[in-house]
């Protein structure tokens, strides 16, 4: 059985091709080493098994695509332009990479119908915007995001829109309204409803999964629009603090990437994803500052020198974690490693890795588009 895996030398897409070769599955790998992820001189990285077979390409390049899935069993959808905060000056780029892209990946995987057994797309939490709150006189609501005059005023928590009192935040369900507050997540809504629907209008069997935050090895250290826990590493390296907006105490489901993986090999494998959209995460909230200080303790450095700037981005949330139950009662998954454990083997790799601190300039291109105050 053959998977070709866009996006397949990045930080996720390399270790679900480690997952896969394990299970005794052959590997391809569909990338376009993209130098914001791979570096200004990218080449095959060091970490990808030499058991996949890499091919360097561009998902928005018909021909591309289509010798990549030659020959192909099951179709894994992760190579997209990641950047919430980039996107919302380089709209026309990510919508490219990710629409258009996603669209030809598409196509070319109809032309091969008879063939495709199974796709997998990633999703994001990013497409629910806020999470979901429970208000104790008014009940359960899912709102947009706070309000301008709110943030302006540095109050930061999310209020009932009915009676204003504070609420408390709830495990984000499937079921959830999206409110995609950024042009990655319209377009990671979009990937899931293009995989599915194509999949249901040809008899693919299609799932789409909705990553919350994942962190663990890997991650571009270099890239200021990864993952915070990268983010914060690559500062702390560099003998900078980390950067925290608000106050920090905003909160996220941090999910280890092995964990993940397995998640992904898990719907691949069962026929009750069809057709689904699934939550991977813990269920459990963290803190942004709680992970920066988990960072800077495993990398010995002090965990309180942060420069929380109590300032806003556009388009943040301040409270979303999943609900894990649907994958769970479907699959049997359950995340595996605990967080603490996670930080560590992020830490370690991080420790032995090389990074360019970019965060300064990225931060000045969001306050320059007045993106940030």
């Amino acid at each position: 059985m053959r998977v070709l895996i866009t996006g397949g030398a990045g930080f996720i897409g390399s270790h679900l091709a480690d997952l896969l070769l394990e299970k005794g599955y052959q590997v391809r790998a569909l990338d376009s080493l993209d130098p914001q992820v791979h570096g200004d001189s990218p080449s095959r990285p060091d970490y990808l098994d030499p058991s996949v077979q890499l091919m360097v390409g561009d998902v928005r390049n018909r021909s591309d695509v289509a010798g990549a899935l030659e020959g192909c069993d099951i179709l894994v959808h992760f190579a997209a332009a990641v950047g919430v905060g980039q996107s919302m000056y380089r709209m026309e780029h990510y919508t490219s990479v990710n629409a258009l892209g996603a669209s030809v990946v598409l196509e070319e995987a109809v032309r091969r119908r008879d063939s495709i057994r199974k796709m997998l797309v990633a999703s994001s939490m990013s497409i629910y915007g806020e999470g979901l709150y429970r208000c104790c006189e008014c009940g359960d609501f899912a709102p947009r995001l706070r309000p301008s005059e709110q943030l302006e005023r540095h109050e930061w928590e999310v209020r009932c829109p009915v009676c204003g009192k504070a609420s408390t935040p709830l495990p984000v369900p499937e079921t959830k309204s999206l409110f995609p507050a950024s042009i990655y997540a319209i377009n990671k809504r979009s990937h899931e409803e293009m995989f599915l629907v194509t999949g249901q209008a040809y008899g693919i069997p299609a799932v789409a999964m909705r990553f919350f935050n994942v962190y663990g090895t890997r991650q571009a250290l270099s890239n200021p629009y990864t993952g915070v826990g990268a983010i914060f590493a690559s500062r702390l390296l560099n003998g900078n603090p980390p950067i925290i907006f608000e106050d920090g105490l905003q909160s996220r489901d941090f999910v280890h990437v092995r964990d993940l993986c397995r998640a992904c090999a898990m719907a691949l494998e069962n026929p009750a994803a069809d057709g689904r959209v699934l939550n991977v995460g813990t269920g459990r909230p963290t803190s942004i500052l709680d992970m920066a200080k988990a960072i800077a303790r495993h990398l010995g450095r002090p965990d309180d020198d942060f420069m929380i700037r109590d300032q806003f981005r556009a388009g943040d949330v301040r409270h979303c974690f999943a609900d894990c139950s649907s994958i769970s009662e479907l699959l049997g998954f359950r995340p595996e490693i605990e967080f603490d454990r996670g930080v560590g083997d992020l830490c370690r790799w991080v420790a032995t890795s090389t990074a360019t601190d970019r965060v300064d300039a990225a931060t000045r291109e969001l306050e320059e588009r007045g993106l940030t105050r």
